[in-house]
């Protein structure tokens, strides 16, 4: 009698177990994605007291895009490892703001590559589907079933250049540079098929530099931040017999 529970037991786990494991079908991830920055600096924006929680700097004039691409590895089913290579650039102006009297304008150029970890809070169904997993066959899931929201973090470094306007030349504080950075933030992913998801992220970046739009001003008691928002592709690798991605 205990043996036929145990047996029991064993097969009641298994499809759960075996479930839980399918993930590993494909593990690696090749990232592409393309989207906008906001940079906030010491150009343009208006003072605290002018301005509504920060909400006030977001304007289209300082709107700028970036690209980016990444290889990711699933070391868990609900934490990944990235990395990520970024670029694009950033404007920054006096046109709107506590300071258009001055009239500084800027324009950078930057580089960013970085090491991000993932955690998912919310994992999609869709990876519960052999089907889907190894032959990128559609599931008959519902929308919200094949939905991940995952959190994220890392760090990385930013390489810049800075085009001045007229009136900022004979006032910049730094042409170029390169400063670590803090990447964090907050995506989600919707799982198209086995092989493909679709997605976004929201991404605030700290910088240990307060010259990435090449001023800094004598009242500044802060370093510079920009943020992105990047729309997502992700095309996923079967894992081979070996462990290694099979391309």
């Amino acid at each position: 009698m205990k043996n036929r529970i145990i047996i029991l037991v064993i097969i009641i786990m298994i499809p759960s177990f075996a479930s839980a494991q399918l993930w590993k079908l494909r593990r690696y991830e090749i990232t592409a994605g393309i989207g906008t920055t906001q940079f906030f600096g010491d150009i343009g924006g208006f003072s605290k007291g002018e301005n509504l929680l920060g909400f006030k700097d977001i304007t289209i004039k300082q709107t700028r895009f970036n690209v980016n691409a990444g290889f990711k590895y699933r070391v868990h089913e609900r934490i990944s490892l990235k990395l990520n290579m970024a670029m694009g650039n950033f404007h920054s102006t006096d046109e709107r703001g506590s300071n258009i009297e001055r009239g500084f304008d800027s324009r950078t150029l930057f580089f960013e590559p970085s090491f991000i970890g993932e955690f998912y809070i919310l994992k999609n169904r869709g990876e519960e589907s052999y089907l889907l997993m190894k032959n990128g066959e559609n599931s008959s899931l519902d929308l919200l079933s094949l939905i991940d929201i995952y959190f994220f973090g890392g760090f990385g470094g930013l390489s810049y250049s800075v085009k001045p306007n007229d009136l900022l030349e004979p006032r910049m504080t730094k042409e170029k540079g390169f400063t670590p950075v803090i990447p964090a933030g907050v995506g989600a992913n919707f799982i198209f098929s086995g092989e493909y998801n679709f997605g976004v992220e929201f991404t605030g970046r700290y910088t240990f530099s307060d010259h990435i739009d090449g001023y800094t001003s004598e009242y500044s008691k802060s370093n510079d931040l920009y943020y992105f928002l990047v729309f997502t592709f992700t095309y996923k690798l079967k894992t081979g017999d070996n462990g290694w991605p099979k391309f």
